[in-house]
């Protein structure tokens, strides 16, 4: 990280920056000299300090969409540390910003007061903050030079951006790829001698997560000098091929073993530690294992710990693992393969998704809810051709049913009133390209279904206002936890368009139904961040295993972050006093949780309780109808809403209303 230097002042900067502009070069030692390049390059971009500026990139809609969508697994891994960050400078007027690697912001946290002000110099979602847009600043420097930066009031170039205070550090890669930045912008007067520390931590923190989460090398160490560093921030990270060869590091991994980027794939791991592949891969197969003290050819003492990536198979001596992550990723290591934890169904799923997700065949994602389906969708995006494209989702169930149709097929400047006065282009055209999912598109009114199954005939979609259709392009999933058939035969759903979506049905699996359990815990809890060596006791694991998991995947990783939350980090083990107290009760009820328990209680009808009709007005008898449905389904409501004979949309306009 870089030395903090004494504050020049904002005359000193100017005018130094001046005598640049003037062909002179300022005196030596006036400037920093990072600062005087970055001057320097601006100037060839064509900037000017002061006047008017030129119109910088500004990304917004499709291509907006697009560039999140690319950056999707920088951003997902950012956010929690962004949100943990700003815990920090919260109340200081700043604001936490992610950039992608072009400069683009993704992703932002403000205060609420300081906002406004970054409105106004474009310091917000869609904006490029690259050196060639916005000149020296600290997301656009820390890019240039691929380093921590802190650009303060006058040192910025554009003399609009003096209000301001960043300090930007890079997120790499574990092959040394630049991914993007982390920054913290704020008003100049609460600039903080901290700040750069923050987001260099932050940073850090970011590429740990992406190495554990996102990458698949076979098999991975975590290294630190004292054992209790391993899990923390300040660990190592080292990626190893199945022949002992290492292919990727954290930049503390690389420190520790005196290596750099250019050694990854050209260094085995015999060149740098005294301990074998072998030994390491029956490290890593233990249930709970403790740290190795393993020596470094370079001096070191470190302690090391084993933890295998996505499954190894062994044949005699000889190892086979997925891939390396590649542009082109193979079957054996693809974005559905690093999903795979074990069961039957869902690979069974997985295969038959891989196999048509590239043929234009629409994809039918059934099962109850919380099981996964948008996962395993967003999956089946990245695992096709078109995963550098956008993945568009909506959930048909969530919007309300008067704006369905401008947000699906968008609309013209001043079609409907209250509408944009730049209209909407609509998320099916968004998508463009890429992949749409339609979640609970059994939800979705009559009347809708009928406009979708013409934009899938005829690749075409008409916005509200305009009589110009639009061609579109993008693979369709649908997904929905009711059985389409039956609503189909009902007269809920449209036939043609029910075979329309249907070019292949998946069921994926109830957690309950599920055989991978203990890998699957395994998975989430890592995903959650968890040490690589926690995990619950063998009791819980079993009394967790036997329970009928209403809310299935979503209800289990909600159970577990907590659990992460609760414990304490020298707790070698997840036990009952980290869990949420009513899933303890539910736990410890053998009628709940016994061990022939494998499916969800069956709860007593509602015509076992009927509603008095003596007194009630029409408007009462709905509303104790519609809340005795809720209460008899365990508060889902779309199982409530088919109760009743009503859509669930239908159900939350009702309740709503009353």
């Amino acid at each position: 990280m870089p030395r903090t230097h004494p504050p020049v002042s904002a005359p000193a900067l100017r005018h130094a920056r001046w005598q640049l502009l003037d062909g002179r070069t300022p005196p030596a030692g006036a400037v920093r000299e990072h600062l005087v390049h970055s001057w320097q390059r601006s100037m060839d971009a064509g900037l000017q300090p002061s006047g008017e500026h030129r119109h910088a990139r500004h990304f917004a809609g499709i291509e907006l969409a697009q560039a999140r969508a690319g950056n999707r697994a920088l951003i997902d891994h950012s956010q929690p540390v962004m949100e943990y960050l700003f815990e920090q400078v919260r109340h200081s007027h700043s604001i936490v910003v992610l950039a992608d690697r072009h400069g683009v912001l993704m992703h932002t946290l403000g205060d609420t007061g300081f906002v406004s002000k970054a409105e106004r110099v474009a310091l917000t979602t869609g904006a490029s903050w690259h050196e060639q847009d916005r000149g020296t600043n600290a997301i656009g420097t820390a890019l240039a030079e691929a380093r921590e930066v802190e650009i303060h009031g006058a040192e910025h170039y554009l003399e609009r951006n003096d209000i301001l205070t960043c300090a930007a550090a890079p997120i790499v890669s574990a092959q040394g790829d630049l991914l993007g930045v982390i920054d913290i912008s704020g008003d100049r007067r609460s600039h903080h001698a901290h700040t750069l520390g923050l987001v260099h931590t932050a940073a850090r923190m970011i590429e740990n997560r992406l190495f554990t989460c996102a990458w698949s090398a076979p098999l991975q160490l975590h290294l630190h000098p004292r054992p209790h560093g391993i899990g923390t921030v300040a660990e190592g990270l080292v990626a190893l091929s199945q022949d002992g060869w290492i292919v990727g590091a954290n930049r503390q991994g690389l420190a520790l073993l005196g290596l750099t980027h250019a050694d990854l794939h050209v260094t085995p791991l015999a060149q740098v530690l005294d301990i074998s592949m072998d030994a390491l891969l029956a490290h890593s197969g233990q249930r709970t294992p403790m740290p190795l003290v393993v020596y470094c050819r370079n001096g070191r003492t470190l302690h090391a710990l084993a933890q295998a990536g996505p499954p190894w198979t062994q044949t005699g001596q000889a190892y086979a693992a997925p891939a390396i992550p590649s542009p082109a990723p193979t079957l054996a290591s693809d974005a559905l393969a690093q999903l795979d934890t074990g069961d039957a169904t869902w690979r069974a799923a997985s295969d038959k998704a891989r196999r048509v997700a590239d043929k234009g065949i629409a994809l039918l994602i059934q099962g109850e809810s919380g099981v996964g389906k948008e996962l395993f969708a967003r999956a089946v995006h990245d695992s096709s051709q078109r995963r550098n494209r956008p993945f568009i989702a909506i959930n048909c169930a969530a919007i309300p049913e008067h704006l369905i149709e401008a947000e699906l097929f968008g609309y013209t400047a001043g079609a409907f009133s209250g509408a944009s006065k730049q209209g909407s282009p609509g998320r099916l055209r968004e998508a463009e390209g890429g992949t749409l999912f339609l979640d609970e598109i059994g939800d979705m009114p009559l009347a809708l279904q009928t406009r979708l199954l013409r934009v899938l005939q005829e690749r075409q979609v008409t916005p509200l206002g305009s009589g110009q259709a639009v061609p579109v392009d993008f693979a369709l999933i649908c997904a929905t936890h009711q059985p389409l058939r039956e609503a189909t035969e009902a007269g809920r759903f449209r036939s043609d368009l029910y075979y329309r979506l249907n070019g292949l049905t998946v069921q994926l699996p109830p957690l309950r139904a599920r055989s991978d359990f203990a890998a699957l815990t395994t998975q989430l809890l890592r995903t959650l961040g968890a040490a690589p060596a926690l995990a619950p006791t063998e009791a819980l694991l079993a009394r967790l295993a036997a329970y009928h998991w209403p809310g299935n995947l979503r209800q289990y990783a909600n159970a577990l972050r907590t659990a992460l939350a609760l414990h304490n980090p020298d707790e070698p083990h997840l036990d009952w006093q980290h869990l949420p107290d009513d899933l303890q009760a539910d736990l410890q009820n053998p009628a709940v949780c016994g061990t022939a328990a494998q499916t969800a209680p069956q709860r007593p009808a509602a015509a076992t309780r009927p509603i008095p009709l003596v007194g009630q007005t029409l408007a009462n008898l709905s509303r104790a109808a519609m809340a005795q449905a809720v209460q008899d389904t365990q508060g889902n409501w779309s199982a409530a809403a088919r109760q009743l004979g009503i859509s669930r949309q239908t159900l939350y306009r009702k309740m709503a209303a009353l």
